[in-house]
């Protein structure tokens, strides 16, 4: 299976198959290891041993803690990216940060944030319970929060907009 990888600035293709790890053509001997429900994981390459918490953000969006330094990644695998080129093929980026959307339905347990806050890249924003577990939404981007429309208590619907960002004075998009 082939994945993009984007870390920062730099992209990278990681083919996984039955005869190993290959990044960028070059093979690499590596293995991950996780125990059930945390998100400690114990990463080996080139026997080399690293000890990585990893939190999804959003689809396909990571947060990695890597020795205390965090690491900000995307992942696509290779037909969802294909399909996003030719989709998007023509199309204009929206400008600005993404809204906080439902992943899923549920219940909002807590709004974090109110009109006029400021938020980072992976700060969280809203809680919804689904499932009977707590998914803190957290910002893509920096951004400033322009409407709030979750309440707590509310049930919410998947794709359901939940707060709305716009880009930071002087922040340049």
């Amino acid at each position: 299976m082939r994945y993009h990888v984007a870390i920062g600035a730099r992209s990278f293709i990681v083919d996984l198959g039955t005869d190993g790890v290959v990044v960028d053509g070059r093979p690499v001997e590596a293995s991950l290891a996780h125990g059930d429900g945390s998100p400690l994981r114990g990463l080996l390459i080139d026997g080399r041993s690293h000890r990585v918490v990893a939190e999804r953000l959003a689809e396909g969006s990571w947060a990695l803690d890597l020795g205390g330094t965090r690491i900000d990644a995307s992942v696509m695998d290779g037909r969802t990216k294909a399909i996003r080129d030719a989709v998007g093929a023509g199309r204009s980026e929206t400008v600005g940060p993404r809204p906080i959307v439902a992943p899923m339905p549920g219940m909002v347990v807590k709004v974090e944030v109110v009109e006029g806050d400021v938020v980072e890249a992976g700060q969280g924003v809203v809680i919804v319970e689904a499932m009977k577990m707590e998914n803190e939404l957290r910002a893509e981007g920096v951004g400033v929060v322009t409407r709030v429309h979750a309440t707590r208590g509310q049930a919410v619907e998947k794709g359901q907009v939940l707060v709305e960002l716009a880009p930071v004075e002087g922040e340049g998009t």
